[in-house]
């Protein structure tokens, strides 16, 4: 069943984090943090031509966090930055808004199920409001108590 696999892709993605790690030559880098239940994210983008080289970020949190983080992450290398900003959009109204899923969400469409938990689309949005955060140079840290959803 589609349901048992995006949960083993979130489990995998929240507890074996992909590009988890500080990325020294980043030119955007920002933190977030959901004050509601202490996650933190730190995101580090190579961006060279207004293309994603390289993603990665740090940080703790619940795996719902992570695995957001960790899929992000993947699904931004080698995308321009306005597409980064498309998915992004994407995303967050596929967590927030009755929208229809996109095919270009791929694997994150796996966390379309976190809709139904209204108190952890907090949860899962952070990275993606950090990384607008990274590509804009917004320096002051992302909280999620300032965005709705």
């Amino acid at each position: 069943m589609i349901q048992d696999l995006y949960q083993e892709l979130i489990i995998d993605h929240g507890t074996h984090p992909r590009n988890f790690c500080v990325l020294e030559n980043a030119n955007g880098k920002a933190e977030g943090f959901n004050p509601l239940c202490g996650d933190k994210v730190q995101l580090y983008l190579k961006i060279e031509n207004q293309k994603i080289e390289k993603a990665s970020f740090t940080g703790a949190g619940c795996a719902i966090s992570m695995a957001s983080a960790s899929l992000m992450t993947e699904a931004l290398i080698g995308k321009t930055t306005q597409e980064a900003l498309v998915l992004s959009a994407l995303f967050k109204s596929l967590l927030t808004i009755d929208s229809a899923e996109s095919a270009e969400l791929g694997k994150l469409l796996a966390l379309a199920g976190v809709k139904s938990f209204p108190a952890r689309v907090k949860c899962a949005t952070l990275a993606w409001h950090t990384l607008q955060a990274a590509i804009h140079c917004n320096i002051q840290t992302v909280s999620t108590e300032l965005i709705n959803s």
